[in-house]
C-alpha cells in the first residue's frame, strides 16, 4: 500500500503491479531515461529478489494521468554461476509462464517466480543503490533451509504440490547452513533497466577470526544483516537483526547485541559503529545530505528471548531502555546521532 504523505486524508493505494509477496521494502531508483525502477526483497527463506520497471518515463506517465507504479513490468533475478545474471520477466509472454495470466502472476508472484526459474535466495531484505556507479546492494539475512527436504511449490491456481528438493548451494548462496547471512551486489554497464547484470558477493558474514565461519569480512564481526543504507558519501551502513532467541547465544555467542556497522565500498573494511540495547533489533537509518545528523531506529528493546508475551508485572525484565531502571517500560525509539565536534558522520 502507498500512502501519500502530502495528502494525509487520502485513501492508501495498493500497487498491484509490484507483485504480491512479503515485501521487506521497495527502493526506488530513477533510470537515466526517466523510467522508475523499484527493487524489492521477499523476506523469507528461499524467496527472491525482484525488479519493477515502469513502461514510461515518470514525467511522461504523470502527464498522461498514469501512475508509473501501476504501468510497468515486474522481473525476478536469476544469478548465474559465472558472475552474471538476468532479469526474468514475470509476464504471460514468458514461455515458462504459459497458462499464467497477468492476474495469476501478480497475485501468486512467488509461484510465478518458481515457474520462471529464478534463483532462490537466503532471505532477501533491504536493497539500496550507488547511483553514480549503477550498482545495487542487498542483504541476505540467513537460511537454514537448503538441503534435501521437499518444499511446497505454488501453482497458478493457488494450490500447492510437492516440489523436488530444497534449493542446493549455488554461487550466489554458497552456504548450506547460512547462520550468518551475506551481502550481494549487482551492477550494470549503462542503465538500471538493462536485462542483464554482473554480480559479486560483498561479504560472507560471521566472525572473520573463526575459520569455521568462512567469513570474508574485513574488520568487525557481524551476522544476520538486515537494514542497509548507502549514505551520500558512498559508505555502506549495515544493521543486524539476530533473532531475540539467538542474540549472543549458540552460533552467535560472543557477538553481543544487534548493531550497526559502516563498510567502505571499495576496501570493504568494516567497523562497528553502535550497539543496541538488550533484545532489540537495529532497523531504519537515514542521514541528512550534509552528513551531520543520522537517524537510527531501535525496535522492540526488552523483547522476551522465547517470543512469548512479556510479564505485565515485570515489563523491565530484559531491558529498561531508553529511560533506565527508574523509568517506564522499554520502548522502541528513533535516536539522533551527531558528532561532538560537529563534523560529518563517517569521516
Amino acid at each position: 500500500m502507498e500512502i501519500d504523505p502530502f495528502r494525509p486524508h487520502s485513501t492508501p493505494v495498493k500497487r498491484t503491479a509490484l507483485g504480491r509477496l512479503k515485501h521487506e521494502g521497495a527502493w526506488v531508483q530513477e533510470a537515466r531515461n526517466g523510467r522508475v525502477v523499484v527493487y524489492m526483497g521477499d523476506d523469507e527463506r528461499n524467496e527472491y529478489i525482484y525488479r519493477y520497471v515502469s513502461n514510461l518515463p515518470w514525467r511522461q506517465a504523470r502527464a498522461q494521468g498514469i501512475n508509473p507504479l501501476d504501468d510497468g513490468i515486474l522481473y525476478v533475478a536469476k544469478f548465474h554461476a559465472e558472475g552474471v545474471g538476468e532479469w526474468l520477466p514475470l509476464t504471460p509472454d514468458n514461455p515458462r509462464l504459459g497458462g499464467w495470466s497477468l492476474n495469476d502472476i501478480l497475485i501468486n508472484t512467488r509461484g510465478a517466480a518458481d515457474a520462471a526459474g529464478a534463483t532462490m535466495m537466503d532471505r532477501p531484505e533491504w536493497i539500496d543503490t550507488f547511483p553514480r556507479d549503477l550498482t545495487a546492494i542487498a542483504t541476505l539475512t540467513n537460511n537454514n533451509r537448503r538441503g534435501s527436504t521437499p518444499p511446497s511449490v505454488n501453482n497458478p491456481d493457488g494450490s500447492t504440490a510437492a516440489g523436488s528438493a530444497r534449493p542446493p548451494v549455488d554461487a550466489a548462496n554458497p552456504r548450506a547452513i547460512n547462520n550468518y547471512g551475506h551481502i550481494i551486489r549487482w551492477y550494470y554497464r549503462q542503465d538500471w533497466t538493462e536485462p542483464t547484470f554482473g554480480w559479486d558477493i560483498f561479504a560472507l558474514c560471521g566472525d572473520p577470526a573463526n575459520p569455521a565461519h568462512g567469513s570474508t569480512i574485513a574488520g568487525d564481526k557481524y551476522g544476520s544483516p538486515d537494514g542497509i543504507y548507502v549514505d551520500p558519501s558512498g559508505l555502506v551502513w549495515i544493521q543486524t537483526d539476530v533473532s531475540t532467541s539467538t542474540i549472543n547465544a549458540g552460533a552467535y555467542g560472543g557477538f553481543g547485541n544487534n548493531q550497526m556497522l559502516a563498510a567502505h565500498p571499495e576496501t570493504r573494511e568494516t567497523r562497528r559503529f553502535l550497539v543496541g540495547p538488550s533484545q532489540c533489533e537495529i532497523t531504519g537509518v537515514f542521514m541528512t545530505p550534509d552528513r551531520l545528523t543520522m537517524f537510527v531506529g531501535i525496535q522492540h528493546p526488552g523483547e522476551r528471548p522465547d517470543d512469548l508475551p512479556g510479564d505485565p508485572l515485570n515489563p523491565k525484565q530484559f531491558s529498561s531502555w531508553p529511560d533506565g531502571p527508574n523509568g517506564g517500560r522499554p520502548r522502541s525509539a528513533l535516536i539522533v546521532v551527531t558528532k561532538d565536534d560537529g563534523g560529518r558522520i563517517g569521516s
